[in-house]
């Protein structure tokens, strides 16, 4: 079980160390005259895997080099040169690597490149992304509009019972008691008045 998972983590793997990106040099320009090669080199992620091609004229050839012939446009130390067009050459190690064009005045006229490979499945170099600070909300929560209304009604005072005073004018005196005798004489005083008023009235 695991020579099948080693066999099969090879698989997946080797693809990306054998084949890689051709970068046609200067794309539909070429290997020419009057191209900004570091220019065209400068959006591109170059793996070690990887092929230039140079596509070119027979007045012009491609000579890899140092970073010191490089810069003097100097063909006396060539690494390798290629005369024949299209030339491919494969980036076999990490790291830059330098060409130029032999032919006099050529290199001094803008046909050098210098590329840097990177190992496979190593991520090509991205500046840091500087985090964004959050902006602060720009809007402020509105103070409530409503105000609480004051009670409507005011509590009635407490009732105070005020206690009976002291000073009620006394209850009136009882009626003079009729004695027996009193009450004989009146009916007696009486019948005569009554009895003279029914005479009277009946002659």
């Amino acid at each position: 079980m695991t020579l099948a998972i080693a066999f099969l983590i090879l698989l997946v793997a080797a693809p990306a160390a054998v084949f890689g990106a051709d970068h046609i040099v200067g794309d539909d320009q070429g290997w020419n005259s009057g191209v900004d090669y570091q220019t065209w080199a400068s959006g591109k992620t170059f793996t070690v895997g990887d092929t230039l091609v140079f596509n070119f004229l027979s007045n012009h050839e491609v000579d890899e080099v140092s970073l010191a012939d490089y810069n003097g446009c100097s063909s006396s130390n060539t690494i390798k040169n290629y005369d024949s067009s299209p030339a491919k050459i494969t980036l076999s190690k990490a790291g830059p690597s330098y060409y130029i064009c032999p032919t006099p005045g050529h290199c001094a006229n803008g046909m050098k490149l210098s590329v840097n490979a990177v190992a496979a499945g190593t991520p090509s170099a991205t500046p840091p992304t500087t985090p964004t600070t959050p902006e602060p909300p720009t809007t402020t929560p509105a103070p409530p509009t409503t105000t609480p209304a004051p009670p409507t009604t005011t509590p009635a005072p407490p009732t105070t019972t005020t206690p009976a005073s002291n000073d009620s004018p006394p209850p009136p005196p009882p009626p003079p008691k009729i004695s027996p005798a009193s009450s004989l004489h009146m009916s007696l005083v009486g019948v005569p008045l009554v009895l003279g008023t029914l005479i009277a009235f009946m002659g």
